[in-house]
């Protein structure tokens, strides 16, 4: 497989592409994942919605995960009724998540030829991934898990719990605006706006209702004496959605377990100090740390186009407003595009309004 990753002369992280793919579930239900970077496999279970395109524009996602790229191949999906990924009519359930990351290791292990995984499971997917170590066991090599718990009943109380679950019902615009002050307490205004509508963009209201009730109900108590392979969990310490008294419960039960806290109450990964967390994913995978690279910089012409896209103009409608050609401005829009490994417009719009300039 082709490397995505490239780097500048002093060996800094410049722009990393992604390459999207398919699989399908037992029942036929397709799943996009993503591959982006070189080198064994790290496979993403994912915490909470995903849009394998929208992330890919979010500035701060994208970052985080650029950062897991570089010297892996990371590999990251979209489970059922989510982003790029089919629907289906099976109930949610942790089995369906842990059948999910098996079909993608599966896949990706026989289109790449090499065996075994490195996984990095994040919130809900941290419970997918101690899952899916031990009932295969043999396949895993290293695991991390950040973000995660054991029972999910214990995360919140009732009470917070039919509160939320009732808002996503019912209100799905209140509803995912307070989880974005749950996930991600500090992040700016245009992230916090970009993420609220990558939520609503990712799935369905009762979809994310349906996720939500299985990351409360879940328990995973019985599986994790059977995972062997070296794990390191990370939680932050002061996580406004998981408590640390998870992340240490989760360390506790599984056989040789390190538990490293970071400051910080941000539970989404590549949120608030997202270069601590990265660091310490790339230190338990034997990879020195990376230095923080310039994001892709846009010319000033570019950058005028970028906010008149996002604006939702054609591109007569920017040659007009910029006093060029039309065949100037589609160069413009596919230099940003390739500049940026992005696909769509939708992409270049939605990164932009995340901040990214």
């Amino acid at each position: 497989m082709a490397s995505a990753f490239r780097a500048d002369r002093d060996g800094r992280m410049t722009v990393v592409k992604q390459r999207l793919a398919t699989t399908r579930l037992s029942d036929g239900t397709e799943i996009a994942y993503a591959v982006a970077g070189s080198g064994p496999l790290l496979v993403h279970a994912p915490g909470w919605l995903t849009h394998l395109e929208r992330s890919w524009a979010m500035p701060p996602e994208r970052g985080f995960y650029e950062a897991l790229a570089r010297g892996r191949t990371l590999v990251r999906y979209d489970r059922p009724g989510c982003g790029l990924s089919g629907t289906t009519s099976r109930a949610l359930s942790m089995d369906l998540e842990v059948e999910t990351l098996a079909a993608v290791v599966a896949h990706v292990t026989s289109t790449t030829g090499r065996d075994g995984v490195e996984l990095f499971g994040a919130s809900l997917g941290a419970a997918a991934a101690a899952s899916f170590a031990a009932a295969d066991p043999g396949s895993v090599s290293r695991l991390v898990l950040y973000g995660g718990w054991v029972r999910g009943r214990d995360v919140a109380t009732a009470e917070n719990r039919e509160h939320v679950l009732g808002l996503i019902g019912e209100q799905w615009g209140l509803g995912s605006d307070v989880l974005a002050g749950i996930f991600a307490p500090s992040a700016d205004a245009a992230t916090r706006a970009a993420f609220i509508d990558y939520q609503r963009e990712s799935t369905t209201p009762q979809h994310a209702r349906n996720l939500l009730t299985l990351a409360y109900d879940l328990d995973i108590t019985d599986r994790l004496g059977s995972i062997t392979a070296p794990t390191l969990v990370i939680h932050r310490e002061r996580d406004r959605a998981a408590p640390l008294e998870q992340g240490r419960a989760l360390a506790a039960g599984i056989p040789g377990a390190s538990l490293e806290v970071l400051d910080g109450r941000d539970h989404l990964p590549y949120m608030g100090d997202a270069a601590a967390l990265a660091t310490s994913v790339r230190r338990f995978l034997g990879l020195p740390a990376v230095r923080a690279g310039a994001a892709a910089a846009l010319t000033d012409r570019q950058r005028q186009v970028a906010r008149l896209v996002t604006q939702g103009l054609t591109n007569r409608e920017i040659a007009a407003e910029l006093t060029i050609t039309e065949r100037s401005v589609e160069s413009h829009v596919e230099r940003i595009r390739d500049r940026l490994g992005f696909r769509s417009r939708s992409q270049v719009a939605a990164w932009y309004t995340a901040g990214g300039r």
